[in-house]
């Protein structure tokens, strides 16, 4: 059995606290295809609830999340402009071993960061 699992959250370093309420979807890309295999909501620690990819279905490849970043930003009062300069921000990895992997987004209207966590 896998060891491997990715886990995300989501930090907003515009107000300083978890991003609450943010879907994400994950996608494995393969061939320049995208295969969505999984969707989540953050919660109040702006963290999915479990694993966005669990170990009983982790696999070495190159995957790609996209966070729905819009909403959020116009909920919070931070953009209004259309079209917002950031909504569906995606990030595209590389898993290459059997581990756990964490890919953060630090959040704000104008700018956006990611970095492979633990």
């Amino acid at each position: 059995m896998s060891q491997g699992y990715l886990t995300t959250h989501i930090l907003d370093t515009a107000r300083g606290c978890p991003a609450e309420g943010i879907k994400i979807a994950l996608y494995r890309v393969k061939d320049q295809a995208h295969h969505k295999i999984a969707e989540a909501v953050t919660n109040a620690d702006g963290r999915t609830d479990t694993p966005i990819l669990p170990a009983e279905h982790f696999a070495i490849g190159t995957y790609e999340l996209i966070f729905f970043a819009g909403d959020y930003l116009r909920a919070t009062g931070q953009a209004s402009e259309d079209p917002l300069f950031l909504d569906q921000i995606p990030i595209r990895f590389g898993m290459a071993r059997d581990d756990h992997y964490h890919v953060p987004l630090l959040l704000s209207p104008y700018g956006m960061s990611t970095y492979r966590g633990s």
